[in-house]
């Protein structure tokens, strides 16, 4: 968590932008919030004990983590993007469910093998991806 607040302050700092009291608040929020966030969910999150912060300054906020690479925007198929920290090195995929939302992170070594693989077949070099499988989560299929 420190190593990603000092990351946005080198960042912000770059950009020439001061430090200021509402983005160290969303930071801290985002930071300990495990989720896939979306603006609207933490920007009801920040509401409860920091009202004078806005929906528009969360927005941009998340943006300028996502700048800073602390944070990467997911767009899912609901259409509302969503935010999910980074961490260096890390790799994972979701699994969304169409019906609840509910999104789970796995880590598969073999697809990532794969994939690698098809690209070097087609002398491509991966240098991003992402893959997303749609349906429904066990709780929605009951």
């Amino acid at each position: 968590m420190l190593e990603k607040k000092r990351l946005f302050e080198h960042f912000a700092s770059a950009q020439g932008l001061r430090s200021t009291r509402q983005r160290d608040i969303i930071l801290d929020v985002f930071l300990s919030t495990h989720q896939h966030s979306s603006v609207e969910e933490l920007y009801l999150k920040i509401k409860q004990s920091n009202p004078g912060i806005g929906h528009a300054t969360v927005y941009r906020t998340l943006k300028l983590f996502a700048e800073a690479g602390i944070a990467r925007e997911i767009h899912l198929h609901d259409g509302q993007t969503r935010y999910e920290q980074t961490t260096a090195g890390e790799h994972h995929d979701h699994l969304v469910c169409t019906s609840c939302n509910s999104i789970v992170e796995f880590e598969n070594a073999t697809i990532e093998k794969l994939q690698e693989e098809i690209a070097a077949r087609h002398g491509f070099l991966i240098k991003n991806h992402k893959l997303e499988l749609y349906g429904l989560c066990i709780s929605c299929r009951k």
